[in-house]
């Protein structure tokens, strides 16, 4: 989880609002933060009412900031496919076309044509063959882009409308629901419903996050709750999405160690080949006086024997095939030659939701608490008749999931009322008939310590002790607890009062690792490449998983890589701390 910032407040003068700054100096955090700038100091700074933009301020910012889209340069496929033609394999080939249409002229002979063919052929073919792999291999950055919203709904002039989300500006006033996708960096200013953000993508967390007015949104998340009204702050590169597809982007135009390889192998060859030519000129004209157009067809023979001719054909086609299958596995391909690096890694850094773990909660069965009679199945069938059986959150399918069937889960009961989880009070209650004996019953799960405090029947101080030493202990191992509790309601109508809730259990909930992780780990340290965790969830959660995949639990906090190692941990600077650590967690 994101551990939440407090707001400043900025002094904003007329000369600092968005009019009369440059892109650069309103996303200077250091100067203006406008993710931590209370409400008002927002509006003002962007120049902005709930109103919404007028067409006339859209198209100003339009021109000033861009539109709302990875700016994605497509390379000239002319240029992709003649620099396969310029490398130092193919300059001696060119090198022997040239001396088979011009040097080969002489000797009452006519040019040598069919080699000169034949080379020229065996180059288009080498450079064909790679280009079409190479772009078949996959683009890095479109496939960023496919996962930004196409339009969001937005108020202008005064009223709501619908438009392409590429011509959002910041000072907009937008609107999200539940299964939006969040089209631009925004401030939300209104909540209704409990507002829950799926950020997986971006941050890793196994969670949605609950947001309020105040908090930031980002591009590429996705609303799994609620409705909000949000004030967009940031669009195109300037979003948190943005710089990540920029800093993708940029990797792909590094000089991988497989093209450093293939340098020094054709230089090798230019320079063996150079050698041999003057030798062979010296012995063949000076030495055994061959005629001139003999000793061109030798010197030919030399130029195009010399070179492996067909490894870059082999590279460019093992390489891309590998590429293009790491891609239909989700890997983001930013160049061919992704699968040589890989061989190189000494230390693999990777994301704990989704990669080490299933990204999918579960209940950890053999470590429910029970605080009454009542058996641990039965504590999980509670909790799922107080869980939705659609439109369903990922607490409510872990749970529902825990217990089996979803279609049996209400058997025998009619729903009166139920009342979804909400931030305020951080619970779900559902009241019910139970059908056989017409008898009303309640049943609330939710976060632990709002559930201890809605529970009155047989609460004791020692259960109260018991319980917060159960979430301590849960919390320790990056267990999230789930409290349940039932009661009756004797009078038997919807809103009568209750005979006081009984804290029944606490549920044990965690994102398992994946069935292969440990072997895949061991495997990789056996083969002497150092696993990392990268996660955006809590530290305990990050070091409880490192534990059970057998990586280790020295772990911390992303700000460490800011402010530097504790001064307990014994590491001199933060390279030395990366370098050691076991992962990260809470990374942003």
């Amino acid at each position: 989880m994101v551990d939440e910032q407090p707001k400043s407040t900025y002094v904003i003068l007329p000369e600092n609002s968005i009019k009369n700054l440059t892109v650069a100096e309103l996303y200077d955090k250091e100067k203006y933060d406008l993710s931590t700038m209370v409400e008002v100091d927002v509006f003002t700074m962007l120049d902005a009412t709930r109103e919404g933009l007028t067409d006339e301020e859209v198209n100003e910012r339009l021109l000033k900031f861009g539109h709302n889209r990875l700016e994605h340069k497509e390379k000239s496929a002319i240029i992709q496919f003649l620099l396969f033609m310029w490398n130092p394999l193919s300059w001696v080939m060119e090198a022997a076309a040239i001396v088979a249409i011009v040097v080969s002229n002489g000797g009452g002979k006519p040019p040598d044509w069919e080699d000169f063919v034949g080379i020229i052929l065996l180059l288009l073919a080498n450079s064909i063959i790679g280009f079409v792999e190479q772009r078949n291999a996959g683009n890095a950055v479109k496939a960023l882009m496919e996962s930004l919203a196409p339009e969001a709904k937005v108020k202008r002039n005064g009223e709501w409308k619908v438009i392409e989300a590429a011509t959002l500006v910041p000072g907009d006033i937008i609107s999200v629901k539940l299964g939006d996708v969040i089209p631009a960096d925004a401030r939300l200013f209104a909540a209704h419903g409990g507002v829950s953000i799926d950020q997986a993508a971006l941050t890793g967390e196994s969670l949605p996050v609950t947001k309020t007015a105040g908090d930031e949104i980002f591009s590429g998340s996705t609303c799994k709750q609620g409705e909000a009204e949000a004030i967009v702050i940031g669009t195109g590169l300037n979003t948190f999405f943005g710089r990540a597809a920029k800093l993708v982007g940029n990797s792909s135009d590094e000089i991988g160690h497989l093209q450093i390889i293939l340098a020094k192998i054709g230089n090798f060859c230019i320079i063996g080949i150079a050698i041999f030519l003057v030798a062979e000129i010296l012995v063949m004209y000076a030495g055994f006086r061959y005629e001139y157009r003999r000793g061109i067809n030798n010197l030919l023979v030399l130029l195009i024997g010399g070179i492996p001719i067909a490894m870059p054909t082999v590279l460019s086609v093992t390489l891309a095939i590998g590429a293009k299958q790491l891609s239909q596995h989700k890997a983001i391909v930013t160049h061919v030659t992704a699968i040589e690096e890989l061989a190189a890694v000494t230390i693999l850094c990777s994301d704990k939701t989704g990669t080490l773990t299933l990204n999918k909660l579960v209940i950890n069965k053999p470590s429910v608490k029970q605080y009454s009679d009542i058996g641990i199945d039965e504590i999980i069938h509670y909790a799922a008749i107080a869980s939705r059986t659609e439109n369903q959150d990922a607490i409510d399918t872990c749970i529902t999931g825990a217990y089996g069937d979803i279609k049996t889960i209400r058997a025998g009961i009619q729903e009166l009322e139920f009342k979804p989880f909400n931030p305020t009070n951080k619970r779900t209650e559902i009241t019910y008939k139970r059908i056989s004996d017409g008898t009303v019953h309640r049943i609330s799960k939710g976060m632990s310590h709002s559930i201890l405090d809605l529970c009155t029947r047989n609460k004791t101080q020692e259960q109260i002790k018991q319980m917060n030493a159960d979430v301590d202990e849960f919390a320790r191992r990056g267990l999230r607890a789930l409290a349940v509790a039932i009661e009756d309601v004797p009078s038997g109508e919807i809103e009568g009062e209750g005979n006081g809730f009984e804290l029944v259990g606490l549920l044990p909930i965690y994102d398992p690792p994946r069935s292969d992780t440990k072997e895949t780990i061991e495997r990789a340290i056996a083969l002497g490449v150092k696993v990392k965790m990268i996660t955006g969830d809590q530290l305990a959660i990050a070091k409880e998983t490192g534990r059970l995949l057998g990586m280790g639990d020295n772990m911390y906090l992303s700000k460490t890589l800011k402010d530097g190692p504790p001064p307990e941990s014994g590491y001199r600077d933060v390279d030395d701390l990366v370098l050691h650590a076991d992962g990260f967690a809470g990374v942003y």
